[in-house]
């Protein structure tokens, strides 16, 4: 008696706005999104607990504050007249600001993320290292900046040094010196803080996608898991 050959059928549903997501795994359109999105909340999540602590900007190099080029090469020259002690407390007030005003942010990045549309997750997708930066920047800069200035501000107001800045940093902008966005300190502070903060839920948004399983999440692991 003959034997007959079956043969099995595998349909792979392509999801045609997200490429890249996953190269082999079978969900829908709206499970890439839904991916993008948990892995976007997850990153921030983190990036918020990591850096909205003692030291979350100070004792991290990727992205604590330093004064900026002229008055950096400043400072060098104040700590070479013993005055150091007074640079470092400058220095250490704009981290411990950016460090106390992350924590604002929570709120308003997890909002952005549940608001994202297919198009905005086929563009972090697709748009490389600094994607999840651009989202961020686009959707949340603004409103941060407001939320976080007042929290800035409070923290380097009892720095001595810091009444000095702004008056030496207008007159550097003034020679072509500085930037024009760094000659205010607690606007300089801000704009930092905000750079950190995007840079890290980016750094740990990657984590995520490189490693879905160890994340636990049944949507990670069916959209990045390959």
């Amino acid at each position: 008696m003959q034997r007959r050959k079956f043969t099995s059928l595998v349909i792979i549903v392509p999801v045609t706005g997200l490429p890249g997501v996953a190269s082999a795994g079978l969900f829908s359109e709206t499970d890439a999104v839904a991916g993008v999105r948990t892995a976007l909340e997850r990153g921030a999540t983190s990036a918020v607990a990591l850096l909205g602590r003692t030291d979350g900007f100070l004792g991290n190099p990727k992205v604590r504050i330093e004064l900026p080029g002229f008055l950096k090469d400043a400072a060098k020259l104040l700590k070479a007249t013993g005055q150091g002690k007074r640079v470092d407390e400058l220095v250490t007030a704009m981290n411990r600001a950016a460090e106390a005003a992350v924590p604002e942010a929570k709120a308003m990045l997890i909002s952005a993320v549940k608001a994202m549309s297919v198009e905005d997750a086929s563009k972090i997708v697709k748009g490389g290292e600094t994607s999840v930066t651009q989202f961020f920047t686009t959707k949340t800069r603004e409103p941060l900046s407001g939320k976080f200035l007042p929290i800035v501000e409070r923290a380097t107001e009892k720095v001595s040094l810091a009444k000095k800045y702004d008056a030496v940093a207008a007159k550097a902008a003034g020679l072509g010196l500085m930037k024009k966005e760094e000659a205010n300190l607690n606007g300089y502070v801000t704009g930092k803080a905000l750079d950190g903060l995007y840079f890290m839920i980016g750094e740990e948004e990657k984590k995520i996608r490189k490693d879905p399983i160890g994340t636990g999440s049944a949507i990670l692991k069916k959209v990045f898991g390959g």
